[in-house]
């Protein structure tokens, strides 16, 4: 049994052979195919602005979809929550797009051998709080050092870490872990009444050490933010379009 069985089935007091009772459920109806999709989310973010942490957030949201299809017609039905109860008005409420009888039946679950398209890492739990916050005041003050002429300095880190099993009546059983990290650098530049901004970011689906490994010798936060600055320099010095008639040859 691996982790997102264990986390999204178990530890909602269901089994495998509770999933296959509600498929069979909704094969009482004439339905050509039906699928359960398990989901769990984990989002957190940081931003930092001047030096103050101006605002975070953290999410967990759990639910379980249910998909009928019978022909031409799909019935879609979802439940905020995952439980026995939940799972079966869901399906009751998928099934009605297909009139009563026996047709087709559902196969005994096959798992899943594919290879992990991700790492199966908790990008959340990569780094303490402590150290999330510290990230953000080093690449702050980095951003800072670049140019004497920022005024204002955003930086934000976000993480979203992802569960998902499928169950379908094809026999189909899989699991899924879908990590993702990202980073954001914004830096407005002032000079004689001008202001411009420049942003730059960048993000991965594994955890936050991502940020911290060097490329072409420096950390990819680094990398981010020199963009930051770059970008804000030339929209500092550009000037306008032409505009106006102009000959045409």
């Amino acid at each position: 049994m691996n982790v997102v069985e264990q986390n999204l089935i178990n530890a909602s007091e269901l089994s495998a052979r509770d999933l296959e009772q509600t498929l069979g459920f909704l094969f009482a109806h004439q339905l050509d195919y039906a699928d359960l999709y398990f989901q769990s989310s984990v989002h957190e973010s940081w931003v930092l602005e001047d030096g103050l942490v101006k605002d975070g957030s953290f999410n967990i949201e759990r639910g379980v979809g249910v998909r009928a299809i019978s022909g031409e017609k799909t019935g879609f039905a979802y439940a905020d929550s995952i439980n026995r109860d939940a799972l079966m008005q869901a399906a009751g409420a998928a099934r009605g797009i297909a009139a009563q009888g026996q047709q087709g039946s559902v196969k005994a679950f096959s798992k899943s051998g594919n290879s992990n398209i991700y790492l199966p890492c908790e990008p959340l739990q990569s780094l303490t709080n402590t150290e999330k916050v510290a990230l953000l005041h080093q690449i702050e003050a980095y951003i800072r050092s670049l140019d004497s002429r920022a005024e204002q300095v955003m930086v934000s880190l976000t993480g979203v870490y992802e569960e998902v099993l499928v169950a379908a009546s094809d026999g189909t059983f899989a699991t899924d872990i879908r990590p993702l990290v990202r980073l954001n650098c914004s830096v407005l530049l002032v000079q004689d009444g001008r202001r411009e901004r420049g942003s730059a970011g960048g993000g991965a689906r594994t955890d936050y050490h991502y940020f911290s490994a060097e490329t072409d010798g420096q950390p990819r936060w680094q990398q981010h933010a020199r963009e930051a600055v770059r970008m804000a320099q030339v929209n500092l010095t550009a000037i306008d379009a032409p505009a106006g008639t102009m000959p045409v040859v």
